[in-house]
């Protein structure tokens, strides 16, 4: 219960503050390239259900479904789309996934179905008994993750073998753990490590 609260309280909050920069960022997307401001993919949630994640459109339109695993300098990414993403700012309208119930502030990220279909049916029991989150210490681990995975010779299979088997290490790890104290902690955390990204790009 504190936690949903801590969620709701959050994300009201979250798109009350960030209004105006979220119209901001939805005209600059509609001037950098034709094409809807919101991509809606299909992700794995709580208990295996599935639901549409939201997102600023980064990519060119139709091409977004060419593939789950993006890499930097990805032709397919728009001008605006590249800052978007390494700000995360195009993980914003996600506050809307929290106040519908379907994602929380923190928690596992949601993964893609066929992804989640190489989980062991131990990780699957554990990691999808929660709801998916915003951020998590994957995702600030892996926040440059696009990066990383434009070095590879094959970007799927390094994701498969490499990249998700630590993320579910993580996973597992904040499960085992969650409560209200560690969840503000990763909060912290993310904006921290966002933070410093930030003051490094400039």
């Amino acid at each position: 219960m504190a936690k949903r609260l801590l969620d709701l309280t959050t994300a009201v909050l979250g798109l009350t503050i960030f209004a105006i920069p979220l119209v901001a960022l939805a005209i600059a997307i509609k001037i950098d390239s034709p094409g809807p401001l919101i991509f809606a993919q299909l992700r794995v949630g709580q208990f295996g259900r599935t639901f549409r994640m939201f997102k600023f459109r980064t990519m060119v339109p139709q091409t977004d479904m060419e593939g789950g695993i993006t890499v930097q300098g990805d032709p397919r990414i728009t001008p605006i789309g590249r800052i978007l993403r390494k700000s995360k700012l195009d993980e914003l309208p996600q506050l809307i996934n929290v106040l519908l119930g379907n994602m929380s502030l923190v928690g596992p990220r949601p993964e893609l179905p066929e992804f989640v279909e190489k989980y062991s049916p131990a990780d699957f029991a554990i990691v999808l008994s929660v709801r998916p989150g915003l951020t998590d210490f994957a995702s600030i681990r892996f926040r440059n993750e696009n990066e990383l995975l434009a070095r590879q010779v094959n970007p799927v299979a390094y994701y498969e073998n490499v990249i998700m088997p630590a993320k579910l290490r993580y996973y597992r790890f904040y499960v085992r753990r969650a409560g209200v104290r560690l969840d503000l902690y990763i909060l912290m955390s993310t904006f921290v490590a966002l933070g410093k990204d930030v003051l490094h790009v400039a």
